[in-house]
């Protein structure tokens, strides 16, 4: 089989949507400059679609059109390291699948326990906020449910009363996770710990956070501005 023949054959079983370089073809260095002249011949036919210097990716086609990378997609290095999770997407992509935001993000962030600058992958910027509990495949949506009530008031074109009301709907389908979410829930700022106290308060009564109730000053007040309708507990919590 020719370079080319080789080259189309090894992308036409690749999976829509996986962005790839030349060096994931598998075939030897010496016929690199071969291999990417082919992958830009087939990038000039529509056949695959360029994401960056030396990036490619099979483009999943809809009736929209031909669609780009999932975000999970674009970042998937930034989130496993030899198998292990490292990191999760979370922040603006999570308001937009939990519908508290109709828009659609144009950056990626991602939620990991070290600390680091910000980066671009092609056009997409990639932003990191720190977590400060183990991630695991098991938790992350619980981490991303408390990112999501921690981050309220940064909801892009959302009233906070309307999004904790949209929250405290959510919530209800935790309930068998409570447990773990007050676990994890102990390592975030103690205003998030107060607002999802009082969202877990009105749902399922105050024994169920008084662990989460008692790790706050007495003295400190939190300002979301939430209407007193849509959280009668919020004046026990402190929250204005």
């Amino acid at each position: 089989m020719t370079i080319t023949g080789e080259v189309r054959s090894k992308i036409s079983v690749m999976q829509a949507d996986m962005i790839f370089s030349y060096r994931d073809l598998n075939i030897p260095m010496n016929y690199s400059e071969s291999v990417i002249k082919e992958l830009n011949r087939m990038v000039q036919h529509g056949d695959i679609e360029k994401f960056a210097r030396g990036k490619f990716y099979k483009p999943i086609r809809s009736v929209f059109g031909k669609l780009k990378p999932s975000q999970e997609e674009i970042v998937k290095d930034l989130l496993l390291k030899d198998g292990k999770r490292i990191g999760y997407v979370t922040g603006y992509a999570i308001f937009n699948k939990f519908a508290l935001t109709t828009q659609v993000p144009n950056v990626v962030q991602i939620g990991t326990r070290v600390k680091k600058n910000r980066r671009q992958r092609g056009i997409v910027p990639v932003m990191f906020l720190l977590q400060h509990n183990e991630i695991t495949e098991e938790n992350i949506p619980l981490l991303q449910l408390l990112d999501t009530i921690k981050m309220i008031k940064e909801i892009p074109d959302a009233d906070v009363s309307q999004s904790c009301r949209r929250l405290l709907f959510i919530l209800k389908e935790y309930e068998n996770e409570l447990e773990a979410l007050v676990e994890l829930l102990m390592n975030y700022p103690p205003a998030t710990r107060a607002l999802f106290g009082a969202m877990v308060e009105k749902l399922w009564g105050e024994e169920s956070v008084k662990r989460v109730y008692d790790s706050l000053n007495p003295l400190s007040y939190f300002q979301f501005g939430i209407d007193g309708s849509v959280l009668p507990q919020m004046k026990k919590w402190r929250i204005k």
